[in-house]
């Protein structure tokens, strides 16, 4: 229910910020992207991206003298989507890049964050905990927290399909076996 009351994104006309947590698989990464893909219906800009992308975008426009122009990219865009933050550990440095984002968007524009960490774990990430705890103060401020545990959607797949195909082999195999035996005398033909 509340991704349907968040797909109207009115989250977006009040600055709010939606985090969804869980597990590898469980649909993080397809709820933001359908809630991006809501917000561009509705004529918002979207940005998206995983988080180690967009370090590594920070981090390289700082070293080529364009980092305040990108900063201001960021901050202008309505929905910035941050995918997979915690997969991936951040350097020092690009932790602080990445809080200053937060930190400038913040009450100025909504962030989507999708994570597989709770956020007592984040400062493993983020490699400090005052670093962790304001940028949790800023993102947590105005929040929709979606909780998104269970079994991973990709690994149901994955394991269906496997065996779906080891009974095709079978069947294959089965029907070979009956296409090589002769059904008037049941000998095995070799073919």
């Amino acid at each position: 229910m509340l991704v349907l009351e968040l797909a109207r994104s009115e989250f977006i006309l009040r600055r709010e910020n939606v985090i969804a947590l869980g597990n590898s698989g469980t649909g993080k990464t397809h709820a933001a992207l359908a809630l991006g893909l809501a917000a561009c219906q509705k004529g918002f800009t979207v940005t998206f991206t995983t988080a180690a992308a967009l370090v590594h975008q920070l981090m390289e426009a700082r070293d080529e003298r364009r980092l305040l122009k990108l900063q201001r990219d960021l901050q202008a865009v309505k929905l910035l989507i941050i995918d997979e933050l915690g997969y991936v550990p951040l350097s020092p440095t690009g932790a602080e890049l990445l809080f200053e984002v937060f930190s400038q968007r913040y009450e100025r524009g909504s962030t989507v964050v999708t994570s597989n960490l709770p956020f007592e774990d984040w400062t493993s990430v983020l490699h400090s905990e005052r670093l962790t705890g304001a940028l949790l103060d800023r993102l947590t401020h105005h929040v929709h927290i979606l909780t998104m545990n269970g079994d991973s959607y990709r690994l149901k797949q994955s394991s269906g399909s496997r065996r779906s195909s080891a009974s095709d082999k079978r069947a294959e195999q089965n029907q070979a076996t009956a296409d090589a035996v002769d059904p008037n005398t049941g000998e095995i033909s070799a073919s």
